[in-house]
C-alpha cells in the first residue's frame, strides 16, 4: 500500500511540473458576452475595429465571414455558440487576430482586450468536470482576483475552426 501511494505521488508532482512550463506568463484578456477568455500573448497579432466582415458562402458556422487586413483576407469568427454563451446583445465591436505558424484567424471580442502578467500557480488545468462541455480548444481555466477566465489554446482553436 505505501508503495502504491508513493508512485502515485511522484506522478503527481511530475505532471505539475510538466504543467507549469507549458502555460503562458503573459496573456489576452478577451471578452465575449460578459464572459472573458484569455489566450497566450505570443499568438496574438494584432487588435483592431471591426469596419466590415463579408459574409462567405459555405463557410462554417462559427466563422462570420472574411475580413481585409491590409490586404489579407483573414476569416472572422464568432466563438460565443461554440463556448454556449449567449449570442444576443449588441455585435463586437472588436477583433483579435490570433496566428499560429502558417494559420491566422481573427476573434470577435466585446471590448479592446487586456494584456496580463500571469503565474504559473493561476491556472488550473484539472477541470474536466467544469469544462466537460466546452469545445477541444478550451484548455484550462485562469484564476485571478476578478473572477475566472477560461485559458484558450490556439492551436487547438485554429484548428477546431477549420474542421
Amino acid at each position: 500500500m505505501f508503495q502504491v501511494e508513493h508512485v502515485v505521488e511522484v506522478k503527481a508532482i511530475h505532471t505539475s511540473v510538466e504543467t507549469v512550463k507549458d502555460w503562458p506568463t503573459r496573456v489576452c484578456v478577451l471578452s465575449m458576452a460578459g464572459e472573458s477568455f484569455v489566450v497566450d500573448l505570443k499568438y496574438v497579432r494584432e487588435v483592431f475595429e471591426v469596419m466590415a466582415i463579408t459574409p462567405v458562402p459555405g463557410m462554417p458556422s462559427i466563422l462570420n465571414g472574411v475580413a481585409n487586413l491590409r490586404g489579407t483576407i483573414v476569416p472572422v469568427a464568432d466563438l460565443r455558440s461554440a463556448l454556449r454563451l449567449s449570442v444576443s446583445g449588441p455585435p463586437a465591436k472588436y477583433v483579435v487576430v490570433i496566428q499560429h505558424g502558417d494559420k491566422m484567424m481573427a476573434v470577435l471580442v466585446d471590448k479592446l482586450p487586456e494584456v496580463c502578467d500571469v503565474l504559473a500557480e493561476e491556472f488550473v488545468s484539472d477541470v474536466s468536470q467544469a469544462l466537460g462541455r466546452m469545445p477541444s480548444f478550451v484548455r484550462g481555466i485562469w484564476k485571478q482576483s476578478g473572477g475566472l477566465s477560461g485559458v484558450l489554446d490556439a492551436p487547438m482553436l485554429l484548428t477546431y475552426v477549420e474542421e
